[in-house]
Order: C-alpha cells, then sequence, then structure tokens
C-alpha cells in the first residue's frame, strides 16, 4: 500500500509539475506548499468528520468435538477413515460497524481453521457479513428498511432447522408497534443463486410479537428455492418452497426468576417430488419441539436449550439445512451423489442428504467473565425413514470457549 501510496504521488507530481515553476524555470516554494497541504487533505477523513459511529468488535474461539457416525453400521470417523472422531478448531471472528442518522454498514470477516502442527489450516477466510442499509421511513409506530450485501440467513429468519445457507441479496424490513396489540414485523428478501443460471430465491417471514401484550409470539417463514425449471436431478435438488409456522411463549415465573420460552415449529414443503428416491411418496414434512432458559448479561449468567427435531427427507434442501441432522461427513446429497450438486442420480439405497432423521440437542452457556463464554452441546440422532437410503446413526459432543470483545 505505501509503494502504490507513494507512485501515485510521484505521478501526480510530475503531472502538475509544469504548473508549478516560475518563468525562469524555478519551483516557487509557495506552490510546493500549495501542493503539499492539497495532498495532506486527501488522507482518510476522520469518523468525527463525517459523523456517525464506528465500533470494532471480535470474538476467538477454541473448539473442541467428538462425533460418532454410523452408516450401515459402518464407522464413518476414526481410524482408517478420511475423518477424525475429535477435531479441534480456531476461530477468529472480527466485526466492523457503522451507523450513521438514517444509514449504516457492517462487515465481518470469519478466520475458521483446523488446528495440529501436522493438521492445521491457514487460509480459510470468509466474509461473512458485508451490507448496508438505510431506512426510508421512520414513523411513531412504523419504520421500513432496506439492506444490500451478505449474511447468513439465520440472521434474519428464525428457526432450529434452516437458513444455514449465505444470502447475498436485498433486504426489505417492516416493523409496527401498536400498543396493548403486539409488534408486528414483515422480513421479505430476494437473494441470488447463480448469476451463471439467472437464478435466484425468495424469502419473507412475517412476525406478531408480544401478542395481546403477553409473552405469547407467533411466526410464518416461507422460503422459495423452486424458482427456476431444470431438468432431472438438478430439478428435484431445488423442488423446496419451506413453510414454517413457529409459536413459542417467552415468560419469568415469579420464584424461578429466569426467561423461560417454550416453542413448537411444523415445517411443510409442498412441491417435494414423488420419485424413485423415496420410493414415488412425498416426504415433506417436519417439526421441532423445545424450551429455553436463562439469558448471558453477565459474568455468572446462563442459558439452557433443549429441542427434539423430526425432519423426514424433502422438508429442507441440504444447502440450507441447519438443523441436527446424522453427521454426513461424506457431504452425500439426497437427489446428487453431493450436498453440492453435481452429475449423477442417487437411489432409494444410496441417498443420503441432510434431512431423514430423528433426534435432540441439548445446549449449555455459561459466562466465566462478562467476556468468556463456555458452551457445550449434545447432540444425538437416527434415521427416521428406513427405506430411503443406509440406516444412520449420529452422536456429538461439542465444548466451546468464547471470548468476546
Amino acid at each position: 500500500m505505501k509503494n502504490f501510496t507513494r507512485a501515485i504521488t510521484v505521478g501526480l507530481g510530475l503531472a502538475i509539475s509544469p504548473f508549478l515553476f516560475s518563468a525562469d524555470g524555478e519551483m516557487d516554494s509557495e506552490d510546493i506548499q500549495a501542493l503539499r497541504d492539497w495532498l495532506n487533505t486527501k488522507r482518510q477523513v476522520t469518523i468525527r468528520e463525517i459523523g456517525g459511529n464506528l465500533s470494532l468488535s471480535g470474538e476467538v474461539r477454541a473448539e473442541f468435538q467428538r462425533s460418532t457416525e454410523m452408516v450401515a453400521g459402518v464407522p464413518q470417523r476414526g481410524p482408517g477413515t478420511p475423518f477424525p472422531t475429535n477435531a479441534y478448531d480456531i476461530e477468529v471472528n472480527i466485526m466492523l460497524d457503522y451507523r450513521a442518522d438514517r444509514t449504516w454498514a457492517a462487515i465481518k470477516l470469519e478466520f475458521d481453521n483446523d488446528s495440529g502442527l501436522f493438521t492445521s489450516t491457514n487460509n480459510k477466510i470468509r466474509l461473512e457479513k458485508g451490507y448496508f442499509g438505510t431506512r426510508l421511513y421512520d414513523g411513531d409506530i412504523a419504520t421500513f428498511d432496506i439492506e444490500v450485501g451478505r449474511r447468513p440467513l439465520f440472521t434474519v429468519f428464525d428457526s432450529k432447522v434452516e437458513f444455514t445457507s449465505q444470502s447475498d441479496g436485498i433486504l426489505f424490513r417492516y416493523d409496527v408497534s401498536l400498543d396493548d396489540i403486539g409488534d408486528f414485523y414483515i422480513h421479505a428478501m430476494a437473494e441470488l443463486l447463480d448469476d451463471r443460471k439467472d437464478q435466484y430465491a425468495y424469502i419473507g417471514e412475517f412476525g406478531w410479537l408480544a401478542i395481546l401484550d403477553t409473552g405469547l409470539y407467533f411466526k410464518y417463514s416461507v422460503a422459495d428455492w423452486d424458482t427456476k425449471h431444470f431438468s432431472g436431478t438438478s430439478k428435484w435438488r431445488f423442488d423446496y418452497i419451506v413453510n414454517q409456522w413457529l409459536l413459542g411463549y417467552k415468560f419469568i415465573p415469579e420464584k424461578f426468576g429466569k426467561l423461560v420460552m417454550p416453542y413448537a415449529a411444523f415445517l411443510w414443503n409442498p412441491v417435494a417430488a414423488k420419485s424413485a428416491i423415496t420410493n414415488h411418496r412425498k416426504m415433506n414434512l417436519g417439526g421441532y419441539l423445545g424450551f429455553s432458559m436463562g439469558e448471558l448479561r453477565k459474568k455468572g449468567d446462563w442459558a439452557f436449550d433443549a429441542n427434539y427435531q423430526v425432519l423426514q427427507p424433502q422438508v429442507v434442501p441440504d444447502f440450507d439445512f441447519n438443523g441436527i441432522g446424522l453427521g454426513n461427513s461424506a457431504k452425500v446429497g439426497l437427489y446428487t451423489p453431493s450436498v453440492y450438486g453435481g452429475t449423477g442420480v442417487q437411489t432409494s439405497d444410496t441417498a443420503v442428504g441432510n434431512s431423514n432423521y430423528r433426534g435432540f440437542a441439548l445446549t449449555l452457556e455459561y459466562l466465566l467473565t462478562n467476556n468468556l463464554n463456555l458452551q457445550q452441546q449434545w447432540m444425538q440422532s437416527i434415521s427416521l425413514d428406513h427405506t430411503v437410503g443406509p440406516f444412520r446413526q449420529f452422536k456429538q459432543y461439542e465444548i466451546e470457549f468464547i471470548y468476546g470483545f
């Protein structure tokens, strides 16, 4: 960067030098000072000068996972397999947030690498967030915002089993607050899937929070991935319009003194195809049931979540799956040999994917200090329908230390 700046400065000086010399060919000292002053004005402008607030935050994470995965009775992890039973990760996240009066921007860089002298990675860098937004309407009871850029879907939409994919697109937020009735919102997004195929997806969520001034809330979301027609297994891979109905209740029991939130969700994909892979049946239903307790705010706080999930094979697409799953370390798809697509056709004997399971997840978090969070999770699941793909079993324990600043 210094060499680049120096080259630009020299080039600029050579370009304007004919105008800085007097008639006798000597350079005027006043002109030299004027040049220096002009260059100084082109240096970085401070936040104080342009207004707004810029914040820098980050996380350092150290993670350990122990996983066991069986496919038709054959271990998929450990000695003799490509995948370890025990895995260690080091992750660093850097977040920049800027906010002015009616505009804002957010950036998050993720450095997520494997640990080990001989197994470590050092080049896994990802732009997890990069978007800007503006408030078009700011009323007494309603607001309307537009945001453009990149983010994970789960930062906008709510689900225990979907919305893990990256979204590059435009987001519309409309929020309304009505006394004694509740808070309403509509969040809608159009995102790019593949510019080579001119392929897009459309996702929206409607929410009614604090219903009738109680802790009851309701959310309905729809994710339309079925926006372009393809042939063969490529078509089936996008045969998803995922509908989710989520109902929950937030309250603080007087004797307990901690936030408690039971919740339940039902999912349905009406455009699932009847194929030989699913034995010419639609397997397009799913749901989850759970509760959470506690909140993390200061040292000594804890939070706990337990949920049970049931998902048929054709409810959530592999590329947007966010549930417990069955491990799927080999990344085999339901319709294609890979969850990332590709050529080839699966059969009812070889189909895998990330769904078709029933299982539960337990998560416990505890703030050791105001900055250091200890998180532990246990997940366990088995195949739901034994006629689709091989019988699978999955267990995973994870412990993670998260230091935020």
